[in-house]
């Protein structure tokens, strides 16, 4: 059995240890670590009972409940199979790739409206006025966007600033800016559940968060208890973030 181990052979193991620990930490900051684990304890008893001890007819229950158990585990684990494949579209290292056979532009319908966005976010901090603003990337946020009031506009910070109003009937929910333009406003985003965040930070946060796990666009939440800014991208939050480093988390120059 050892005569014939070679490189490939190493390779092999190494890649399955490496793609099981990841599985693992991506279940268990899911909260889905125990259905991970019985998943785990059912294919260890299939292997047992066809490969090792044999069993015909017990082997043979158990290939169709794994054949059919895949399906089974694609809808149960929806949700985390779509935020890897998310993570995985924008890697660094494949983006690169992507943008390398992408038409170059000039950045500058980027900087049109990142200027703006900048300039309202830290107005509504001085006043302590919540708002929160989704900035869409790759992904189509067309599903987020219909959960809100749809119309098209200019960034505009005096806009901005009056939609997050706190007399506005669209204050609590999201804006949604897209191609550079606004597209909805009062939006319905996801709520990030299994992730410990500080106590002092609010639903607004938590949704925050909880569009930057689904998606691959990154979020601004301004705080109206703290007056702070706070940037959530990939899954991450960066707190406490001045003007200067928001416009670079923006224009994509810094990350979170």
């Amino acid at each position: 059995m050892f005569i014939s181990f070679g490189i490939k052979d190493a390779i092999d193991i190494i890649l399955v240890a490496f793609l099981m620990y990841q599985t693992y930490k991506l279940m268990k900051s899911s909260g889905t670590l125990t259905i991970f684990s019985g998943v785990v304890s059912i294919i260890a008893v299939w292997v047992l009972v066809s490969q090792v001890l044999e069993m015909r007819l017990m082997g043979a229950i158990l290939d169709k409940f794994i054949s059919v158990g895949f399906i089974v585990l694609v809808i149960i684990f929806q949700d985390e199979i779509r935020r890897f494949l998310i993570a995985l579209g924008s890697n660094r290292g494949w983006r690169i790739f992507y943008n390398f056979f992408r038409k170059k532009d000039d950045g500058s319908a980027a900087q049109k409206f990142i200027a703006p966005v900048v300039l309202a976010c830290m107005n509504l901090a001085k006043k302590k006025t919540g708002a929160l603003i989704v900035i869409q990337h790759e992904m189509d946020l067309s599903t987020y966007i219909q959960t809100g009031e749809m119309f098209t506009a200019d960034v505009n910070a005096r806009l901005i600033e009056n939609i997050f109003f706190k007399n506005s009937p669209l204050h609590d929910g999201a804006m949604i800016i897209a191609g550079g333009e606004i597209k909805a406003a009062g939006c319905i985003l996801p709520v990030a559940h299994n992730v410990e965040i500080p106590r002092d930070m609010g639903l607004r946060h938590r949704s925050g968060l909880g569009m930057s796990i689904e998606t691959d666009a990154p979020v601004i939440i301004v705080s109206e208890e703290r007056g702070s800014i706070t940037v959530a991208h990939n899954g991450k939050l960066s707190v406490d973030i001045s003007a200067e480093d928001l416009q670079l988390i923006l224009s994509g120059e810094k990350d979170v």
